[in-house]
Formats: C-alpha cells, structure tokens, sequence
C-alpha cells in the first residue's frame, strides 16, 4: 500500500472511531463545540440575505451546523464535503436532529477532487483538512481554486497542521506522521501568504498543540503548529 493509500486507511479509522464514540457537541472531544473563528467569521455576514457557503472536510458538522442554524432567519445553504461515508451519513442525520436539513447540501468526495464552481461562494471553509490532500502541489492547487471559487468580498477561512510530529508514548518512536502534506511552519505560511496575494490577510495565527491519539491500538503523542489564515477576496 502506499502512503497516502496508508494515511486514509488510518485516518478514517481514526475518525469513524471518534464518529461512534463522540455525539456533536457533546463534551470530550474536539467535536464539543464549533471553530469560535468560523463562528466569528459569520458576524461579517449578518446582513447578507444569501448566503453561500463551502465546508471542506465537513466531517459530521461541527461547523456547518452552526453555519446553517444561521440561515434560518434568511436563506441559503452550506455545500458540505467529506470523503468518509460515516461523516455524510452522520452529517445529514444531524441535520435533521438541528432542525437545519433544507441549508446543508451534502457531497461525498475527495476535498482534492471536488470541483468549485467559480465565483460560487460568500465563505470556504477548510479546517484540519488541506493537510489530507495528496501532495503541496495539489495544495498549491486547491488554493487556487478556493480563491476562484470566492465571490467578490467573500473569505476563506483555513485552519492547518503543520511541523506535524507523532511519538509512540511507550517507546518513544518517533513515527511517519499520518498526514499527506507536512511541511514547516514557515513554509506552509509562506506558501498561503504566497497564494493570497491581493487577498486582505485578516488573520495569521499560530497556535501549538498536543494531542493524545490512538495508532493501531498504541497511544501516540501528536504535536502540530495549527495554523489559522483567514484572507478576503478583494475583487
């Protein structure tokens, strides 16, 4: 097996595993409660009658959830992306339970390979989900295309992992980190500074984290610089 093959055998793993043990919103997990700079993100948009959003690698919808319950009190609709059918299935069940199922629209598919549509979109979303793309090429690319895919004073929003390290807790192994992209800080902030040119960077945050993991059954300790770029579209 390769090793992007090998990375998505076990992070889907990893996430069916969280899916079964972990209810939305409900405390334990990182599924407790939505990105507060997603949410924020929202307060520019207030006033907007439609609104168009894209969540890439919406998982079982910690974020578009919220997004939705916003569109209550005006139209339109959240274009949910996940890879992982236990996700969709749970997203859409969740959906229903939030009372937000006309807003969420839902596609199971790659991040890398589905298409945006051009200039289709007030708000992309991609939390903790570039890193799972194929290669920096193909971030390279997607980027792009989320830029293209914005409407004129739309934002994207991007939360990503990188210098990514996972340590076996009982032996001290350092293992291969089971993320396709993962490149240095200062190189993933210099490649999205790059992409963004003529994009109003609102913010550039960097947050290290640590996280306890289960690996094949072993306790991995997972450490990452979280990377949080938010950049609106101009024109």
């Amino acid at each position: 097996m390769d090793r992007v093959a090998n990375i998505r055998t076990e992070e889907k793993k990893y996430h069916d595993m969280c899916y079964d043990s972990y209810n939305l919103f409900e405390p334990g997990s990182w599924l407790h409660r939505p990105v507060q700079t997603v949410i924020d993100l929202l307060e520019e948009y207030t006033d907007q009658e439609y609104l168009s959003v894209l969540d890439l690698g919406s998982g079982i919808g910690r974020n578009s959830i919220p997004i939705a319950e916003s569109m209550k009190n005006r139209n339109g609709k959240v274009v949910c992306v996940d890879l992982l059918e236990s996700a969709i299935e749970k997203l859409q069940s969740n959906s229903k339970k939030f009372g937000v199922e006309p807003f969420i629209v839902t596609r199971l598919s790659d991040i890398e390979h589905f298409i945006i549509a051009q200039e289709e979109y007030d708000i992309i979303l991609a939390v903790s989900s570039l890193e799972h793309v194929s290669s920096e090429k193909a971030l390279e690319r997607k980027l792009n295309e989320m830029i293209c895919g914005t409407k004129a004073n739309g934002t994207n929003c991007i939360i990503i992992g990188s210098n990514i390290h996972e340590v076996n807790l009982e032996t001290g192994q350092e293992l291969d980190p089971m993320f396709e992209v993962n490149l240095s800080t200062e190189k993933m902030m210099e490649l999205l500074v790059d992409q963004y040119t003529g994009c109003e960077v609102q913010q550039r945050l960097v947050k290290q984290l640590e996280y306890e993991i289960d690996r094949k059954g072993q306790a991995v300790k997972l450490t990452t610089d979280c990377i949080t770029f938010v950049a609106k579209k101009l024109y």
